[in-house]
């Protein structure tokens, strides 16, 4: 699946739409360069899960927790240099919570994870687009997320979202 965005708003929206198909255990794994939107996507994840607290990148801390419908485990492993460094951010436990862990440069921990997750990766627009406008690929892993699919598409139907513009 693949679509784009043109603002940060936008990108909220879409991780807000993701909310109601999200269940105890789920992982979403976000990769894109710097200044993506890896961060937007996750701030609109949970208001949308009604964390009250503002969301900011876990660069420096690695790992920051969010009560909300479901607790929200935000990682940014950017600065992990090897898998032994897993250990150190508790990621067994954080998967076994019930709560729903977001992954930011989570690529490197794609050994770790269960063998269903989300991955979502989100582009830069080329030069002659607007300097807001992000692409998403999107990527359903594992028997749980590819049985909510066709769910997922609807819920990003991008007939709904104005700016938005399928790719």
């Amino acid at each position: 699946m693949q679509f784009r965005t043109t603002s940060a708003d936008e990108t909220r929206q879409v991780a807000a739409a993701l909310e109601p198909l999200l269940q105890a255990g789920d992982v979403v794994l976000l990769s894109g360069d710097l200044g993506a939107g890896k961060t937007v996507f996750t701030q609109g994840l949970a208001a949308a899960l009604g964390v009250a607290e503002q969301v900011t990148s876990p660069t420096f801390t690695l790992a920051q927790s969010y009560e909300g419908r479901l607790r929200l485990h935000h990682l940014d492993v950017y600065r992990l240099e090897n898998l032994g460094e897993v250990l150190d951010l508790d990621l067994p436990e954080l998967l076994d919570d019930d709560g729903v862990v977001c992954v930011e440069w989570g690529e490197v921990l794609i050994p770790e994870l269960p063998r269903d997750f989300l991955r979502i990766r989100i582009g830069l627009a080329g030069p002659d687009d607007s300097p807001d406008m992000r692409i998403f690929e999107v990527d359903t892993i594992g028997p749980s997320w590819l049985a909510r699919a066709n769910a997922l598409a609807e819920a990003w139907q991008l007939g709904d979202r104005s700016e938005a513009e399928p790719c």
